[in-house]
């Protein structure tokens, strides 16, 4: 039960969020897409809205929904340093994302892992005074 080299979904949604054009694997899909805001909520359904327009995950799956939002909050740990928070502390980001779903391990019965990936700024609204920020998180569907 190994990890797939090629199949790393964290490390090529890492890449398409940094703006890297890569060659994803043939069982793998992905969307990238971008959102500014003071407002957690919109990251959260900018990214949902992409990979359900985009097919990556099926628009009535539940359990697809709710694998691409846990690895959405987990990315937005990382983003906001585990305080998940913006405008009520007036934080904004503005942020480059990417989804990769895909099969990581040899075994395919393991079935579809999600990723998501977001690379950009956060900082107080104040034109200059934000700075770089990324965040991964991968979850299981």
């Amino acid at each position: 039960m190994t990890l797939q080299l090629s199949h790393r979904i964290g490390r090529m949604a890492s890449l398409l969020a940094l703006g890297e054009q890569i060659e994803l694997p043939a069982e793998c899909v992905s969307c990238v897409g971008k959102v500014g805001t003071m407002d957690l909520q919109k990251v959260v359904a900018s990214i949902e809205t992409a990979a359900k327009k985009e097919g990556i995950i099926h628009p009535s799956l539940y359990r697809e929904t709710h694998a691409l939002y846990h690895a959405t909050m987990e990315a937005l740990e990382g983003v906001t340093r585990g305080s998940v928070q913006l405008g009520s502390v007036l934080r904004t980001v503005g942020l480059r994302f990417s989804v990769v779903k895909g099969k990581p391990y040899n075994e395919g019965a393991e079935g579809d892992w999600i990723a998501v990936a977001l690379y950009g700024t956060i900082g107080a609204p104040v034109k200059g005074a934000e700075h770089e920020a990324f965040g991964l998180g991968i979850n299981h569907i």
